[in-house]
């Protein structure tokens, strides 16, 4: 079964905003062996509607369109799919009840014609029920392909995909298994990891495919299997598993799509009621936000302090303003006393601290472009480590977030049995 994933809006074509469900909805087919064919975004125009639709028509199984469902003028996909499907809009009864309850009844106010407009459906369409919204998704089937409409808002639309599209497509169609596999790996570069496991990559068999999906400092391994017998795909794909983890055990810190290096060490911290907090110049934040992003993160994350400012790390973290003059802010020093001090200011366990020269300019710091010094606080010591991590200064940034992370994995793991 295939199926292409058609976004709809001039908003995502100028780069106002960026496309997120396409994503949601790729992982969500994929999971029930739906093979994604292609992903299109379109603008905000009858006739290209139109075009894509007949481009579509019968190359595809099932087409999912989110985008301009809204009540405004410049929404035009209802009335696009009534001309495609020579159909006529009518008024949904149970829709215009639901509207009608959030309106009035949630958000407290009188409703109007546009909401009420909301209502508006093909006539020959099956309405699929937006709980979380106004806008109700739109089924519609003509000759080998069927076409599905959601709006755009993601929390909506990811609604629709959960309880009305998954649920039908299961019950409506026969599918392959499609099973992945993701190694999480960090430390090494892809060329390295490759060079590792090629004589691995090369006995597998036709129906798994190894893709490498690699970000600054980690590398992920995916395999993919896909065919009729579901059992036999699990079996042999845990089988390389097992014999790639003989290789390379050394850099593998997680399997699957949630088990990131943050939630790794969230779990062990949290196993090992250890807590931990962070003081950042250079990452300007960054490894509180990955540390927090994890559900759950507030019994083990404390809380940091962004001196991005040499001011901020002499008044708020309390670094002694000669330490500073005589090794320069960027320096072991400083990290270990920044270090040293957040621990301390939130009554925590282990502290991160990082100071760097990210650029683009060197200006008047000593330190080279790309120089940034990381330390860890450990119940024990202070563990403090220098790297040069190059230019651009995103590069910079996200690998110095990837190796605080990793000195934090490094040591916690030390305590697990």
């Amino acid at each position: 079964m295939k199926a292409t994933i058609v976004t709809i809006g001039d908003e995502i074509l100028i780069g106002q905003i960026i496309d997120t469900n396409s994503g949601f909805i790729a992982k969500s087919l994929d999971k029930i062996g739906v093979e994604i064919h292609e992903m299109i975004s379109i603008s905000d125009d009858k006739q290209n509607i139109l075009n894509t639709f007949k481009k579509l028509q019968n190359k595809v199984d099932l087409v999912i369109i989110t985008g301009g469902l809204g009540p405004t003028k410049d929404d035009v996909t209802k009335k696009t799919f009534c001309e495609y499907f020579e159909d006529e809009l009518i008024v949904d009864q149970d829709v215009l009840k639901h509207v009608t309850h959030l309106i009035e009844g949630f958000y407290k106010r009188t409703i109007t014609q546009i909401n009420k407009d909301q209502a508006l459906v093909p006539s020959r369409c099956t309405v699929l029920h937006n709980e979380v919204g106004t806008a109700p998704g739109m089924w519609m089937k003509k000759e080998n392909t069927v076409f599905v409409s959601l709006p755009g808002v993601p929390f909506e639309m990811k609604y629709l995909v959960e309880n009305e599209i998954i649920p039908k497509v299961v019950k409506e169609y026969n599918r392959p298994y499609i099973i992945h596999k993701t190694i999480l790996t960090y430390g090494q570069g892809e060329s390295m990891v490759a060079e590792r496991i090629e004589e691995w990559e090369n006995s597998l068999p036709d129906f798994i495919k190894l893709a490498y999906l690699p970000a600054p400092g980690r590398v992920r391994l995916r395999l993919s299997g896909r065919g009729i017998d579901k059992e036999v795909l699990e079996k042999t794909i845990d089988s390389y598993v097992i014999s790639l983890t003989g290789i390379i055990n050394d850099i593998i810190v997680g399997f699957e799509e949630d088990e990131t290096i943050e939630v790794l060490v969230g779990k062990i911290l949290k196993s090992q009621l250890k807590t931990i907090a962070t003081a950042e110049s250079c990452t300007g934040g960054q490894i509180a936000a990955s540390l927090s992003s994890v559900a759950g993160s507030s019994s083990y994350f404390k809380g940091s302090v962004v001196s991005y400012a040499t001011e901020a790390k002499i008044n708020v973290l309390g670094i002694p303003e000669n330490l500073i003059n005589e090794h320069s802010v960027v320096s072991a020093e400083v990290a270990k006393a920044m270090a040293v001090s957040v621990k301390k200011l939130m009554l925590t366990d282990y502290a991160l601290a990082t100071t760097g020269n990210a650029g683009p300019t060197k200006g008047d710091e000593k330190a080279e472009l790309g120089s940034v010094f990381i330390a860890l606080a450990t119940p024990n010591e202070v563990i403090v480590e220098e790297f040069n991590f190059g230019q651009p200064r995103e590069k910079v940034i996200d690998r110095a977030v990837i190796k605080s992370l990793e000195m934090l994995k490094k040591e916690i793991f030390k305590n697990v049995l």
